[in-house]
């Protein structure tokens, strides 16, 4: 059945036809949408990455083309030549580009056949994800995600223009190296010819970008992928994608942040035709966490965080009394909902928990009076001091929270935007763009009671706190930056350390020995010996950046061939097992597996 192409060749892409194009003889290919047999005509939807034209058969005129077109179905690939004809005021469909004609075809080839799939290709699909990517070649004939890596491709071409007209180099960096840490497990994959030896796949392209700083080629950039082996999300993926930018001779924040705004305007531009302002606003980190309890605040709606710790430390209640002593006791008011229910108020409660906050308790200010299961603790002083700090008015509730200050933060900054969702206090209709400043440098970790590094160990510290290092280092900002679009993290850079003095004491910071620097970062510091000029850099997450342009809320609408939240690809079927005479090359051996482990059921 099927026929080759033989003197056709195609005009355009079926959605690129127009009124202009009535009365032309043209060649269109694509995949069948739709087709309607009317008994004496035919009407077929032909489907490509640009849209859907509608080929029409005459059993009057055209009876042997006709007799062939009975043959299609859906997802058959073909090819038809024929006259490009105005519909009919009646039969426009105002819902197509290409509503307003149709192609009366006079040859007709069946390219391929197309076995009935497993589910309905359209973009309303009633088909399970899991379904959908097992047949992944399939889901991407959905125009919804087609549309989605146009904009990909819009966004990877915005940025390769940009960074070529600012000077940057496309440079690229390997995919096997050593294993270095970088705050989530590695890919590794053994070496055939040095048995027990490993390479890593990166976790980002860190520490060659920063070589390619001391080589001297002055400005890289890369788009290109990323691996991480931690727990996924719907924005999270174990193989991603970042636009990767490195400068040299950078040692103010503004320097840096001022191509990636550029950047990120000129991507605006290209894909959604708005006009960012030059210069993006700036919060400090301290800032963020005290008005929103995120460093990835949203400030699309206000919910603001208030500190109420003074004026509760020395009341009865002993929850609020403790947390002054070795934490804070902060709230949200939230205008208008003092008829939230106890549900409601529970189902926000739990979401605190899970931040280490034993209960949300509230306050709620109603026509008849105060309503609060701690109002006893209280005399009515005290609790107006509480309302007024709020500046909370009959109609308010104020939800608040005791504990470690970095818990409560985290709390109260979750169910913050869980209410800004719930009850639909975001602006959806702007897109917020800011950068976070200042983040401290260090992060202690109370179970292993050691320091890590909030971003990596090679972030300059601020020049101001370099004093602070050795003896108070949790006092010590970092010359980081992170952007920040509708409250999610789309990217974030920093000054980098270029004194090898300043880079031992950082290591030595994070209590790094001189073996352990030797084995994991040996060639780096080697490269220090040779004259290291100041640098910085950034990276955005192209996934990520994809989903905030098109709104979609799962990264696996933005990647062609993803992975499940259990890091399977069901269309692969990989993770997969190998043969035994692969594992003896590699000089490995399988210690003990359960012979009834599926993996993809």
């Amino acid at each position: 059945m099927a026929e080759l192409l033989s003197g056709l060749t195609r005009t355009k892409m079926c959605g690129e036809f127009t009124s202009s194009d009535i009365g032309k003889t043209v060649t269109v290919m694509g995949f069948t949408a739709k087709y309607r047999n009317l008994g004496m005509i035919l009407f077929v939807d032909l489907r490509d990455r640009t849209g859907i034209v509608q080929l029409s058969f005459s059993k009057e005129k055209q009876p042997e083309v006709f007799e062939k077109s009975t043959l299609i179905r859906n997802e058959y690939v073909l090819a038809a030549k024929g006259i490009v004809a105005p519909r009919g005021e009646k039969n426009i469909n105002s819902n197509l580009k290409t509503g307003s004609i149709e192609i009366l075809v006079v040859d007709l080839r069946i390219i391929s056949e197309a076995q009935t799939p497993p589910f309905n290709i359209c973009d309303d699909v009633k088909a399970s994800e899991l379904l959908r990517l097992k047949y992944r070649y399939l889901d991407l004939r959905r125009q919804s995600l087609q549309k989605n890596f146009i904009v990909r491709d819009q966004i990877i071409k915005a940025a390769n223009d940009y960074l070529h007209k600012m000077g940057f180099l496309f440079l690229e960096t390997p995919f096997l190296g050593k294993s270095t840490p970088e705050g989530a497990r590695d890919y590794l994959v053994p070496s055939r010819l040095y048995t027990g030896k490993f390479y890593a796949l990166p976790q980002s392209p860190q520490l060659y970008k920063q070589l390619f700083m001391i080589a001297g080629f002055d400005k890289y950039y890369q788009i290109v992928k990323c691996f991480r082996d931690e727990d996924l999300r719907a924005n999270r993926q174990p193989e991603f994608t970042q636009i990767d930018v490195e400068m040299s001779f950078v040692d103010d924040i503004s320097e840096v942040m001022n191509i990636a705004e550029g950047l990120i305007s000129n991507i605006f531009r290209d894909t959604l035709s708005i006009k960012l302002p030059k210069h993006f606003r700036r919060i400090k980190y301290a800032e963020a966490m005290e008005r929103f309890g995120s460093d990835k605040p949203d400030t699309r709606f206000s919910l603001e965080l208030k500190d109420i710790t003074q004026i509760v430390k020395n009341c009865g209640f002993s929850i609020f009394s403790e947390a002054a002593k070795t934490g804070s006791v902060r709230g949200i008011n939230i205008e208008g909902r003092a008829s939230m229910t106890r549900k409601e108020i529970d189902s926000f409660s739990d979401i605190a928990k899970d931040f280490g906050i034993k209960a949300l308790t509230y306050i709620a200010i109603k026509e008849e009076g105060i309503t609060s299961p701690i109002s006893k603790f209280f005399d009515e002083s005290s609790l107006k001091k509480i309302t007024d700090a709020f500046n909370a008015k009959t109609g308010d509730i104020i939800l608040i929270a005791a504990g470690k200050t970095q818990s409560v933060f985290d709390a109260l900054g979750s169910v913050r935007l869980s209410i800004g969702k719930k009850y639909d206090l975001i602006d959806k209709s702007i897109y917020d763009i800011l950068w976070v400043t200042h983040f401290p440098l260090f992060e202690y970790d109370e179970a292993e009671k050691r320091l890590y590094a909030k971003h990596h160990p090679f972030t300059s510290p601020l020049n101001e706190d370099l004093k602070y290092m050795e003896k108070k280092p949790l006092k010590v900002r970092a010359k980081a930056y992170d952007l920040v679009i509708n409250g999610e993290e789309a990217g974030g850079g920093s000054i980098r350390i270029h004194s090898k003095e300043i880079q031992e004491t950082m290591f030595k910071s994070l209590g790094f020995s001189e073996s352990d620097i030797r084995e994991r970062f040996g060639f780096f510091v080697d490269a220090f010996q040779y004259g290291v000029p100041p640098h910085g850099g950034f990276a955005f997450g192209l996934d990520r950046l994809v989903m905030l342009i098109t709104g979609s809320d799962n990264i696996k609408d933005v990647v062609a061939f993803p992975k499940t939240q259990n890091a399977l690809c069901l269309m692969t079927e990989a993770p997969s097992s190998i043969e035994e005479e692969q594992l003896r090359e590699l000089s490995l051996k399988i210690q003990s597996i359960d012979p009834t482990l599926n993996l993809l059921s």
